[in-house]
């Protein structure tokens, strides 16, 4: 405690030192470390244990109620006020875990026996490895976010002077921390990498979405591609601010003017050599049927030139279904990158794109 009061001491004489003018300021360091040469390791204390705190309440925030061992209190706070600033944010309309999986539950069962890709698998409710699993899987993003975003934001300055629109480096960092997160709880498995196009080269790239794992699926493919967020999203601790630093498209759902506003900083990105990722279906599918498509992302590449990239994701619906975000199944994910497709209709190309990314289903189902 008398190291601590040191610390804060020496601190609080540093920077009145510094306002007020002495030139003995830039001594206060190597003097303190003279006459004090065992409280620095104080203040090392006092930032390990905010790093500590820190990571807690960031995991604490991302980790699912239904995985805690007591259900939390919901209230009209925009912050739980356990730790401030940095516990969960919540939303009153969020339903609970036990109600998605029933709903979940009742929409595989009406599906099974109608040949819906990835509808059709044995559906169980989960168990306790898999709630482990989940546990286990949002602690390590959780401390491996926290120490990836550092480094990010240390790279960020150079990255805007350099490559200020691909921004490969903050892609890398994501692409580590994805790999981080997943490979120690997945097996994945790609095929058709060779059609990928040329890391610098601008394209549109499109697939499914089964679950809140596509995100970490799709960041394995090491390509820097800006994705379309949710505005709601940037305002989570360190993974929206993340998301800020590698310049993810943000979006208002029902605001036509934010629609077109994304669109228009789509093309400008495509023609000023970036890539750009979309889910046509607009949201996670529920009951792993492949939806409808919208036309945004064909448009781009119609207007562009550029080729429109489909890409097939299965199984990762079966590890981490939509609306049981809390559990981590075993399984394995398959990953088909098929050959790009170009054209100058937005509904043909549209067309088209789902037909392949269907028929990727049906053959993995």
């Amino acid at each position: 405690m008398h190291g601590q009061s040191l610390v804060v001491q020496w601190t609080i004489h540093g920077v009145f030192s510094i306002k007020t003018g002495n030139s003995q300021k830039y001594s206060r360091l190597p003097k303190f470390k003279e006459d004090h040469p065992n409280q620095l390791g104080a203040l090392g204390d006092c930032c390990g244990n905010f790093a500590f705190a820190f990571a807690f309440a960031f995991a604490l925030y991302y980790v699912p109620d239904s995985i805690l061992f007591s259900p939390r209190n919901y209230s009209n706070a925009t912050w739980c006020s356990f730790i401030p600033k940095f516990a969960r944010l919540y939303h009153d309309n969020k339903f609970h875990n036990q109600d998605n999986l029933s709903r979940y539950i009742v929409a595989r069962s009406e599906l099974v026996g109608t040949g819906t890709p990835d509808a059709s698998y044995p559906f169980s409710a989960p168990h306790s490895g898999s709630k482990i699993r989940g546990i286990c899987f949002y602690a390590v993003t959780s401390v491996a976010a926290v120490f990836l975003f550092v480094l990010m934001l240390v790279a960020h300055p150079f990255i805007l002077l350099m490559d200020r629109y691909r921004r490969k480096a903050h892609y890398l960092i994501a692409k580590i921390w994805a790999l981080a997160t997943v490979t120690p709880f997945i097996e994945f498995e790609y095929e058709g990498l060779e059609n990928l196009p040329v890391p610098d080269t601008p394209a549109v790239y499109v697939s499914n979405h089964q679950s809140f794992l596509d995100i970490y699926t799709l960041l394995t493919l090491g390509r820097s591609f800006k994705f379309i967020s949710k505005t709601s999203i940037f305002y989570y601790p360190v993974i929206g601010w993340a998301m800020f630093l590698m310049g993810v498209i943000p979006l208002k759902r029902m605001d036509s003017r934010s629609q077109l506003e994304c669109l228009k900083r789509c093309m400008d990105l495509v023609k000023k050599g970036a890539s750009v990722f979309f889910f046509p279906e607009g949201t996670r599918s529920k009951d792993g049927n492949l939806g409808a498509f919208k036309k945004g992302a064909f448009s781009i590449a119609a207007k562009t030139g550029v080729p429109v990239v489909p890409i097939t994701i299965n199984g990762t619906g079966k590890i981490m279904p939509t609306g049981s975000e809390s559990i981590l199944n075993p399984g394995s994910v398959r990953v088909v990158i098929h050959k790009p497709i170009e054209g100058n209709d937005p509904e043909v190309l549209c067309h088209e794109a789902r037909n392949i990314i269907a028929g990727g289903l049906l053959h993995q189902g």
